[in-house]
């Protein structure tokens, strides 16, 4: 079954392809960024003759209602919703350019993806209301 993620904050549908479209933010660059669906592959998809620069902190929006997916819960990471049949999950993943840290939320369980998982992940399993 395919994975869709969805903008928490209005539901729509954030991969209607291959990847994650979202708006990403720095400073006075505003572009579409196309992120891999898999957790844990940090691939990711500029439009040409851009660079990323390694610690930027980037701010993401949905595409199509133009909510902040910045969490109240971290200032460092934003997050979306997983629907795969009924189940729903929640992805957090950091904002921060390089750093490769995404957090899957659901039942009452947290798995972490990427080498700085780790950072976010006790916090996450603190916070016993988000489970």
């Amino acid at each position: 079954m395919k994975w869709i993620y969805a903008c928490h904050a209005c539901a729509a549908m954030l991969n209607p392809g291959e990847n994650i479209i979202l708006v990403g933010v720095n400073e006075d660059r505003r572009m579409l960024m196309a992120f891999s669906p898999e957790p844990g592959n940090y691939e990711l998809r500029v439009p040409p003759h851009t660079t990323i620069s390694p610690g930027s902190s980037w701010t993401f929006y949905c595409p199509v209602c133009h909510e902040s997916l910045t969490t109240p819960e971290n200032e460092n990471l934003c997050a979306i919703d997983l629907l795969e049949g009924s189940a729903r999950r929640r992805v957090f993943f950091s904002r921060v350019a390089g750093e490769h840290a995404t957090v899957v939320v659901a039942d009452k369980q947290v798995t972490g993806y990427g080498e700085h998982a780790p950072t976010y992940m006790q916090y996450f399993l603190q916070m016993k209301h988000l489970l």
